[in-house]
């Protein structure tokens, strides 16, 4: 499993389920690395989707209390044991909200990190890796991009506490 996240100075990642930055390099980058593979969200990031339809050639699944939902493109499961009995040894990359990545986080073994120059006005936020014992940069994109004004970078973490074999 693999958490892919835009966080801005404080960690922040969204503000009023929406993002609180429009970058479409940012955006780019997400498609390209989760196309093709399987997604991992909350209700509320669902909901906060373009059209608030699922994303297009991804596998979805919502984690959510509710299971009584039922939309085309998406799978819904309520609890981590189901999560991981229908995911197996597919690519999986957890997309959002924050009550998603906080519960799923241990689990991953990587988190795709784009850290947002600036402070901006935010309600839910990600754990700050930078503080965490068992997690590291294993490394990062080059160069910082700089696009509609707004400066960023991509940062590979690596979740220590998870042993590869």
């Amino acid at each position: 499993m693999i958490s892919i996240v835009a966080v801005d100075q404080n960690w922040g990642i969204g503000y009023k389920n929406k993002l609180p930055w429009r970058i479409p390099g940012e955006l780019a980058f997400f498609k390209k690395t989760t196309i093709g593979n399987t997604v991992i969200m909350g209700r509320k990031t669902l909901e906060s989707l373009p059209g608030r339809k699922p994303l297009s050639n991804r596998r979805n699944i919502v984690l959510s209390r509710d299971t009584t939902r039922s939309e085309l493109g998406v799978e819904f499961v309520s609890t981590i044991d189901d999560l991981f009995a229908i995911t197996n040894d597919e690519t999986v990359f957890v997309i959002g909200g924050e009550q998603i990545y906080r519960l799923l986080l241990p689990y991953c073994s990587k988190s795709y990190v784009t850290k947002v120059d600036g402070i901006y006005e935010t309600d839910t936020f990600f754990p700050n890796l930078d503080m965490e014992d068992n997690w590291e940069v294993e490394s990062s994109f080059d160069a910082v991009i700089s696009e509609n004004g707004i400066k960023y970078q991509i940062f590979i973490y690596r979740n220590t506490a998870i042993k590869y074999i």
